[in-house]
């Protein structure tokens, strides 16, 4: 596995388990997770940096998965999948540093090692989907950020 997809893997361990087991902390996980699987500093940065890009847009990644893809209800996604899919989501429409089709296939590849058999076509589609929208989504968080930032001023 590459570097930055082991820091990924780190980040979706991170996520997935704190989405749930909500008494489990963000930091107290990926502290131990990088016990278990040392990365590089600028490795365990990126899976900081997603895990603490994507969790306090979890709910408005859902609402964007939700609205630009409701043919897969999100109470019906697997909580794995779903983190895979806001990871994604999150590098393309908002961290913007991953291209694109990057975002995509490392999705692809997390969805094949920790989903099911059908989750790697599953999560390729609804990326699929969403990218379609990618600047729209990317003005939509972007507002939500502007907004929480004046809110937190």
């Amino acid at each position: 596995m590459k570097p930055r997809s082991r820091a990924r893997a780190i980040a979706l361990q991170v996520l997935y388990e704190t989405d749930i087991a909500n008494n489990h902390l963000p930091g107290d996980v990926l502290k131990t997770r990088l016990e278990e699987v040392p990365l590089a500093d600028d490795l365990a940065e990126f899976a900081s940096l997603i895990i603490f890009g994507v969790l306090p847009l979890a709910q408005d990644l859902d609402q964007l998965i939700a609205r630009y893809a409701p043919e897969w209800p999100l109470d019906q996604i697997a909580a794995i999948d779903r983190n895979i899919l806001r990871i994604a989501l999150w590098e393309f429409a908002v961290y913007r540093e991953t291209p694109v089709k990057v975002a995509i296939n490392e999705a692809v590849e997390l969805a094949k090692l920790y989903g099911s058999d059908s989750a790697p076509r599953f999560v390729n589609g609804v990326l699929g989907t969403l990218v379609d929208h990618e600047h729209e989504i990317h003005q939509i968080i972007k507002t939500r950020i502007e907004h929480d930032t004046k809110l937190e001023s």
